[in-house]
């Protein structure tokens, strides 16, 4: 399995959102960035929108890792992409046509993925695993950072991962929240193949050995 590491711009300083994202990601083992989008109705925060994903891309030299906590996330497929980000992913919870909205992700040419909140059940992704590149499980309920790793993610991480292998679905796994040295290690042993890191890298003293430390903890 893959061990990628996906900062979390929601953890950045946005005064200085082109220094942070060259000296973070550009210059680290980053594998992608990773952008939350929220609007202060599926979760109880706002955060950033279009235009900062499309000032991203122009600074960003690696794949832009979209995550859209919206509701009817089916209404801007197609103007994210066009603000460039390279995965899409939408909330089961959010989206009332989940298939046709993967769909309309993968036509468009972006990588698609699912999203489950914590209380969400692996199951519910059965009938969908074979046409997703990737699923992120929430390991904190959504909406801010900073918090405390769920413990019980571990065991859901350990089902999708199941879930994937029993399936021959090539979905890589995500995991986001409370991801630090300390657990990461057991999230990557679990079956996660990309960790989302906001406040562990983008506060860090040394963010680019952080990130190193991320992707070898446990080994």
């Amino acid at each position: 399995m893959a061990r990628l590491i996906a900062p979390s711009l929601l953890a950045a300083d946005f005064g200085r959102l082109q220094q942070e994202i060259d000296a973070v990601v550009n210059k680290s083992e980053a594998d992608m960035l990773h952008m939350d989008v929220m609007d202060g109705l599926f979760v109880p925060n706002f955060s950033i929108g279009i235009p900062v994903v499309e000032a991203a891309r122009k600074y960003c030299t690696k794949p832009l890792d979209v995550h859209l906590m919206i509701v009817k996330p089916e209404r801007y497929l197609e103007a994210f992409h066009s603000a460039g980000a390279s995965f899409l992913t939408v909330h089961l919870e959010a989206s009332k046509h989940l298939n046709r909205t993967i769909q309309e992700i993968k036509r468009l040419g972006m990588k698609a993925g699912v999203s489950l909140n914590p209380h969400t059940t692996v199951s519910l992704l059965e009938e969908i695993i074979t046409e997703l590149d990737l699923v992120l499980i929430m390991s904190v309920n959504p909406g801010f950072g900073g918090q405390r790793f769920i413990p019980s993610s571990l065991d859901k991480i350990k089902k999708l991962r199941k879930l994937i292998d029993e399936t021959g679905s090539h979905a890589l796994i995500e995991v986001d929240g409370g991801i630090d040295e300390i657990n990461a290690g057991m999230i990557f042993e679990a079956g996660a193949d990309i960790l989302v890191a906001g406040t562990s890298v983008f506060r860090s003293s040394d963010p680019v050995k952080a990130i190193l430390q991320l992707k070898n903890a446990g080994l």
